[in-house]
């Protein structure tokens, strides 16, 4: 029998259950894959697990609140165990292509914070090479025309040229995030260099943050046809 996509996704959060252990402090990634890690999770706490959880997005904290896991913010918890998020693009060295759901700012803060980051996907997710994925950059709206063009000369000076689009609602407005900033989708094609264009990314003025989450995560559960695989980061 071969399991759909959605079914796919809860096979890697399942697995992904595997590495919470009680009186663990956990981010809870934002997305259609983290939705179903945080169902699970809910199941997990109804029959006794002791966990807090740190919500990556006001959609993932409404899940969780429905879910019945506890929460608590960074400010109360500075310091978490473990995270447990999607990816739209995952590369060999396990570098991640994030921001689709549009919350890439709090997700990176909340990876940051914690010792450990496993990456649930289905398996369409694996690439050889990041940018096939339109890359989100959060923007302030102020002057952004100059951050467009500003963006737009950073990916080409790394040999990733493109344009860099104002992501919209369905009825034309632009898309707000949770920080109240918006998002430009940057169409690269493929990132040869994705550290050189992150630090190219981060030094302009108008760039909140970028969706490219370097170095942050130490495994990544894959769900296919054929089942789960777990890679680990060559380093970790």
């Amino acid at each position: 029998m071969v399991m759909s996509a959605d079914a796919q996704k809860r096979a890697a959060a399942a697995r992904a259950i595997e590495y919470v252990r009680p009186g663990m402090r956990l981010g809870l990634g934002t997305g259609s894959t983290a939705r179903h890690f945080v169902e699970l999770l809910g199941e997990c706490v109804s029959a006794g697990l002791n966990v807090v959880g740190v919500p990556t997005s006001d959609a993932t904290k409404a899940d969780a609140t429905r879910c019945g896991v506890p929460l608590t913010t960074l400010d109360e918890t500075p310091e978490l165990d473990l995270t447990v998020d999607g990816a739209d693009e995952i590369g060999p060295d396990l570098s991640l292509i994030k921001g689709g759901g549009g919350a890439l700012l709090r997700e990176k803060i909340v990876a940051a914070a914690s010792k450990r980051m496993v990456v649930i996907a289905d398996e369409t997710k694996w690439v050889p090479a990041l940018g096939h994925f339109p890359l989100p950059i959060e923007v302030i709206p102020f002057g952004l025309a100059a951050t467009i063009r500003a963006i737009e000369a950073a990916c080409a000076s790394v040999k990733a040229p493109g344009s860099a689009v104002l992501r919209q609602t369905k009825d034309g407005h632009p898309f707000v995030t949770d920080g109240g900033h918006w998002i430009l989708d940057a169409k690269l094609g493929r990132i040869g260099d994705p550290k050189a264009l992150a630090a190219r990314l981060v030094a302009i003025p108008g760039v909140v943050e970028h969706g490219l989450f370097i170095g942050l995560a130490q495994v990544a559960i894959l769900a296919g046809p054929g089942g789960v695989r777990v890679v680990e980061r060559p380093s970790s």
